[in-house]
C-alpha cells in the first residue's frame, strides 16, 4: 500500500477485505462481581470460527483487516451499549499492520468519536508470540496510544518468546496470563510459583493481571489464591456472537478467600527508579527464571483466537 493511499485510508477508512463480525467475551472482576472488560473476538459472518477468518488474512490485506477490526469492534460494542455498562473494550491489534502510530490511529479515533465511545475505555492488546516483534516500533505505538488515553495489554503472557524482556522493554498496563500457565494450576506447584511471581512483579510495575482460560472452579480458586481477581474463561462465560453475554460465578466462589486491594497503578518507569522497587523487580525476575527452568506447559484444552 502506498503512503498516500495509507494516509487517506487512516483518515477515511478502507473497504473491509472480506466479511467477518465479532463475538464478545467478558473479563470479570470476581471480587466486585462486575464485568471489567469485554474482549472482541473475530468471527465469520455466520458465527464461523476465528480460524476460518484468519486463514484469509495475508500480507496484502493485513492493514485493511486490522483497521476494519477496530471499526467493527467499536461500532458493534457501541450499538450493544457496552459503554453504558462501564466496562472496557479490549481490541487485539497487529503491530506489523501499523506503519505509522500517529496516522494509523486516526480512523480508530474517528470511529470512537462518531460512536460516542470513550477512548479511556479502550484497551489494545498485542501478543508476545511474534518472534520477530519490532520492540522499537511497538514502543512508539504504545506511546502514541497512551497519549490518546488507551490502555495497553500484553496478551498470552507465558506462551511467547521473550515475555520478561517485553515487560522490561514495553511495560503494559495489563498482563494477560496465557492458559498454558493457568491450566490445572491447582495441580501444578511449579506453574503456581510462576504465577505468584508474575503477580508480585506486576504489582511492582503497576500492572493489572488477568487470568485467561479459566474452565474449572479449582482453577478459579487457584488464581484467586495467587492474588488475581480479573478472570476470563468458559467457567464464567463463553463468547457470544454480536452480543454482550452475562456471566455466572460458581456458588463456591462465595467461599473463596477475598483478595487484598491491588496497589494503585503507577508509571512503570517511576517504579523502576526507586531502589526497593528495583530490588523487588530483580527478585521477581530471578524467581521466574528459576521456576521457568522446571516449567513444561500442559496442553491447553481450548483457546479462543482473538483479532490477530
Amino acid at each position: 500500500m502506498s503512503s498516500a493511499l495509507s494516509c487517506s485510508a487512516c483518515k477515511n477508512g478502507v473497504a473491509q477485505p472480506f466479511p467477518f463480525s465479532m463475538a464478545f467475551q467478558p473479563i470479570v472482576d470476581v471480587d466486585s462481581e462486575r464485568v471489567f472488560a469485554y474482549e472482541a473476538l473475530v468471527r465469520g459472518p455466520q458465527a464461523d470460527s476465528a480460524a476460518s477468518v484468519m486463514r484469509q488474512v495475508n500480507e496484502s490485506n493485513r492493514y485493511a483487516f486490522d483497521q476494519s477490526c477496530r471499526v467493527k469492534a467499536i461500532g458493534l460494542a457501541a450499538h450493544l451499549g457496552l459503554a453504558q455498562t462501564g466496562a472496557r473494550l479490549c481490541i487485539n491489534f497487529m503491530p506489523q499492520a501499523v506503519y505509522s502510530p500517529v496516522a494509523c490511529i486516526q480512523l480508530t479515533l474517528k470511529t470512537a468519536r462518531s460512536c460516542d465511545f470513550p477512548c479511556d475505555h479502550l484497551v489494545f492488546e498485542f501478543v508476545e508470540s511474534e518472534q520477530t516483534l519490532d520492540t522499537a516500533h511497538v514502543r512508539r505505538i504504545i506511546a502514541e496510544y497512551r497519549k490518546q488515553g488507551f490502555q495497553i495489554a500484553l496478551d498470552d503472557f507465558g506462551a511467547g518468546y521473550s515475555g520478561l524482556n517485553l515487560l522490561a522493554e514495553l511495560p503494559p498496563d495489563i498482563v494477560k496470563l496465557d492458559m498454558a500457565l493457568t491450566r490445572n494450576l491447582h495441580q501444578r506447584p511449579t506453574a503456581r510459583a510462576i504465577v505468584e511471581s508474575v503477580v508480585k512483579l506486576a504489582g511492582t510495575l503497576g500492572c493489572q493481571v488477568i487470568a485467561e482460560g479459566i474452565e474449572t472452579t479449582d482453577e478459579l480458586k487457584a488464581v484467586r489464591d495467587c492474588g488475581i481477581s480479573l478472570v476470563q474463561g468458559y467457567l464464567l462465560a463463553k463468547p457470544a456472537f454480536e452480543a454482550l453475554p452475562s456471566f455466572t460465578l460458581p456458588k463456591q466462589s462465595a467461599h473463596l478467600p477475598q483478595l487484598a486491594a491491588l496497589p494503585a497503578q503507577q508509571p512503570a518507569i517511576a517504579a523502576r527508579q526507586s531502589s526497593p522497587a528495583r530490588n523487588r523487580f530483580a527478585s521477581g525476575l530471578q524467581v521466574l527464571r528459576d521456576a521457568a527452568e522446571m516449567f513444561v506447559p500442559s496442553n491447553p484444552r481450548s483457546r479462543e483466537t482473538p483479532i490477530r
